[in-house]
């Protein structure tokens, strides 16, 4: 079994930046993809980023590219968003994701964490 728990979520102004962490524990990341999704009130969750368990390939949402970046460190078992020039659009809860074959589908994803919330205020 494996435990996702994520941090670093919080109100920001727009244009501002945070990072996101998730730390898993109960089994080694490295042989995992690993991702986040977000989900906004009376939205379905959709995909925002994604990590090969190499870390050599990264994905993202056309909506945030060029102004998130994910990253991995597997010695740490961490996986991490660091998200700038934020908009009141990325106002969502933030879901880590991990999983053998992670896609942009979050039905492809085998443990979610609890989720961790950023508000982005205008």
């Amino acid at each position: 079994q494996v435990q996702l728990v994520e941090s670093g979520g919080g109100l920001v102004q727009a244009g501002g930046s945070l990072r996101l962490s998730c730390a898993a524990s109960g089994r080694t990341i490295s042989i995992y993809d690993m991702g986040w999704f977000r989900q906004a009130p009376g939205k379905e969750r959709e995909f925002v980023a994604g990590i090969r368990r190499s870390g050599g390939i990264t994905s993202y949402a056309d909506s945030v590219k060029g102004r998130f970046f994910i990253s991995r460190d597997n010695a740490k078992n961490t996986v991490y968003l660091q998200m700038n020039s934020l908009k009141p659009e990325d106002t969502a809860v933030y879901y880590c994701a991990l999983s053998l074959r992670l896609s942009d589908r979050s039905s492809s994803a085998e443990y979610w964490g609890r989720g961790t919330q950023v508000t982005v205020s205008s």
